[in-house]
């Protein structure tokens, strides 16, 4: 008799190891999760006649229904991890006597990883209304095990693929950056003109940018040059902006009307952004023989125009509302000025002179303003910002995209 009970405690000892070095392989095998799932569900449903599932799971401080079998969506929805489950530390069996929100169930089997619960299992026999004891009982420490192997492979695997997910994206990201980057026009693009000498700036705070200027030649004595900064940041913004500077060189040309350009320009941003963007922007010609510029700020920054024989600066801000805030510009001034000689003239973004100081955003414009308006020659303004711009990156205050384009006229 005795050796007849040792040999079914050992056939159960080999049944439940022979179980877990299935769930071992299938894990080892590199199965998706989905697949792992359904092996186990069918080890409860089938070898362990369990007849009802619940397994919940913690990922990123958050409890997540990983499992439901034999249970109806109402039923899971009821039970709430925080309030219900939270105090069972060990395995019990709630067959007896258990609390509302888990009638049905026969037992609670906490899952723990380095002393912290990571995931709960909920099981049940298919025949509610059998009495006694369910035979699933016998089974509890079995199935912890398994859950709990099944539960760290889950959560590896998020996060195995969690990481594959954000090399994609850096890889994403570098393409767009560089493809952006090629889009910005280098020193050897620019106009060459001895009336002129063009300083640039470029820095993207994610990588990509919703930051675009340009400056190209449209005529043998027109210069054209813009600067533009589309609502918010990162690749939605890059995407828009790069639509937006196809358009721009496709449309600007040395004849353009700016009263005809401008309303063109709206409604290509309304149709590429959805209502969702807009787009400010600086738009300027210059004619390197009357050394006439005329221009249109549409809801941009103003540019800086330092004359410096007379120590005078101007802010050019003649225009019109920004791109893409309305079905329709309502009305355009265009700004025209003849330009002295030696003046300099300087476009930017709002990411320059908007930091981040604490919880507040401070204008550093006034330090912009007195950067220029010395007579230092631009390029040696530029040296001025770019150690300005480096300094507050370092102290994490910028949090935006930064551009300057800069035009000394001779």
């Amino acid at each position: 008799m005795v050796t007849q009970i040792k040999k079914k405690r050992l056939k159960l000892y080999k049944d439940r190891l022979n179980i877990i070095l299935d769930i071992a392989q299938t894990i080892n095998e590199d199965h998706t999760i989905e697949d792992l799932l359904a092996e186990f569900e069918i080890l409860l449903r089938e070898e362990l006649e369990v007849g009802k599932v619940l397994v919940f799971t913690l990922s990123n401080n958050v409890w997540h229904n990983l499992l439901t079998s034999g249970v109806t969506k109402d039923e899971a929805n009821l039970i709430n991890v925080e309030e219900d489950l939270l105090c069972y530390k060990t395995i019990e069996s709630i067959t007896i006597s258990h609390p509302p929100k888990l009638k049905g169930f026969d037992a609670v089997i906490p899952l723990f990883h380095r002393f912290a619960p990571i995931g709960y299992v909920l099981i049940g026999d298919i025949e509610e209304e059998q009495q006694g004891i369910s035979p699933t009982i016998k089974h509890l420490k079995l199935i912890q095990i398994i859950a709990n192997l099944i539960i760290v492979f889950v959560e590896n695997k998020r996060m195995q693929n969690a990481l594959l997910e954000q090399e994609i994206l850096k890889k994403e990201m570098e393409l767009a950056s560089r493809i952006q980057n090629q889009l910005v026009p280098s020193e050897y693009q620019m106009p060459k003109t001895q009336k002129l000498d063009i300083q640039t700036y470029y820095q993207p705070h994610m990588g990509v940018g919703g930051d675009y200027y340009d400056i190209f030649r449209l005529s043998r004595q027109t210069i054209g040059f813009c600067m533009a900064d589309v609502s918010g940041k990162g690749i939605a913004a890059a995407m828009v902006m790069s639509n937006f500077q196809a358009v721009m060189r496709s449309l600007f040309t040395a004849g353009t009307n700016f009263k005809k350009l401008i309303p063109l320009l709206n409604e290509r941003v309304n149709a590429s952004a959805n209502n969702e963007k807009f787009i400010t922007l600086f738009i300027g010609r210059y004619n390197l023989m009357t050394r006439r510029l005329t221009y249109v700020n549409a809801g941009h920054l103003p540019p800086l125009l330092y004359d410096t024989k007379k120590k005078h600066l101007t802010h050019l801000e003649k225009g019109c509302i920004g791109l893409g805030m309305l079905d329709f510009v309502p009305s355009i001034e265009v700004g025209k000025i003849k330009i002295p000689k030696e003046a300099k003239l300087l476009a930017f973004t709002d990411g320059v002179v908007e930091l981040d100081k604490g919880n507040q955003v401070e204008s550093n414009a006034q330090e912009i303003e007195d950067i220029l308006c010395t007579t230092a020659s631009l390029e040696q303004n530029f040296a001025q910002l770019r150690g300005i711009i480096d300094k507050f990156v370092t102290k994490g205050a910028v949090f935006d995209d930064i551009s300057l384009l800069g035009l000394e006229f001779k």
